[in-house]
């Protein structure tokens, strides 16, 4: 059985958020799977008040820091339910070890994977390593969407994808459409996935209008007028999709309130 409730963030670096905010969000959330990004920090480095709010939560951590960059990046799942298999990366071996990717089996029949995709700048080397990355996981989400279809098992994917898949996506697009995450081959790139079958749970139960933004810079008051990006996205089968009934972003009720510049994404299901 599918959980009733799956959420993303990308905590921007897990210390700093358990003292603003995460504790108590994960202490008031009905989601029974989170998949966590941007966690920056190895097991040993966890701050105590989080790892005892998840044992007082029921929570399972798999956690996937990084091995080539310390106290960056970092992807983690939160599940009530004690994972049945674990796996880091998928199999791209220029990038498996930096805490980009961790995919989890829950009892029931589904796979949820968090993913942090790598910021670009456009022109750059960092560029061109993102749309690197973006080759590799689009083949892999093509095989393992194929797979899922098979197998009868259903997968979703969470994360800071880093790119906002259309106009819709953010409020200034004119402004950035030569930038890194509103490049049209990125977009191209995004719109290829959901082509294949893949589903953007967010998009579809907001249709038409622009937003829900996930992201804010902490520059200016890009929160307060709602300047920001729809980029953590989660994708999805079609057996997950057509039961979402609800898609929300967990919006901080104030600039100073919130625990990170993103919001958490949760998606809702019917009951199976």
């Amino acid at each position: 059985m599918v959980p009733p409730a799956l959420a993303t963030v990308n905590v921007n670096g897990v210390r700093a958020a358990c003292t603003k905010g995460l504790l108590g969000w994960l202490a008031a959330t009905d989601a029974r799977a989170v998949c966590l990004q941007e966690v920056r920090a190895r097991p040993e480095e966890l701050p105590a008040a989080f790892t005892d709010a998840l044992r007082a939560g029921g929570w399972h951590l798999r956690l996937a820091p990084s091995e080539t960059a310390k106290g960056r990046n970092g992807v983690a799942v939160l599940s009530r339910d004690e994972p049945e298999a674990v796996r880091v990366g998928f199999g791209h071996v220029e990038t498996d070890l930096d805490g980009r990717w961790i995919e989890v089996d829950l009892p029931g029949g589904l796979t949820l994977a968090s993913l942090y995709l790598p910021k670009g700048q456009a022109g750059t080397d960092r560029q061109d390593a993102k749309d690197a990355f973006c080759a590799a996981l689009g083949d892999h989400l093509r095989t393992a969407f194929d797979r899922a279809a098979a197998s009868g098992r259903e997968m979703v994917v969470g994360g800071d994808w880093n790119i906002a898949p259309t106009e819709a996506d953010l409020r200034n697009w004119r402004g950035n459409r030569r930038n890194s995450g509103f490049l049209p081959h990125e977009r191209e790139w995004f719109a290829k996935l959901l082509e294949h079958g893949w589903r953007d749970l967010v998009r579809e139960r907001h249709p038409g209008v622009d937003g829900p933004y996930s992201w804010w810079s902490y520059r200016g008051r890009a929160f307060d007028n709602d300047t920001g990006w729809r980029i953590d996205h989660l994708l999805a089968t079609p057996g997950v999709a057509d039961a979402a009934r609800e898609a929300v972003v967990d919006r901080a009720p104030a600039h100073d309130r919130r625990f990170s510049d993103h919001a958490p994404v949760i998606v809702r299901l019917a009951a199976a």
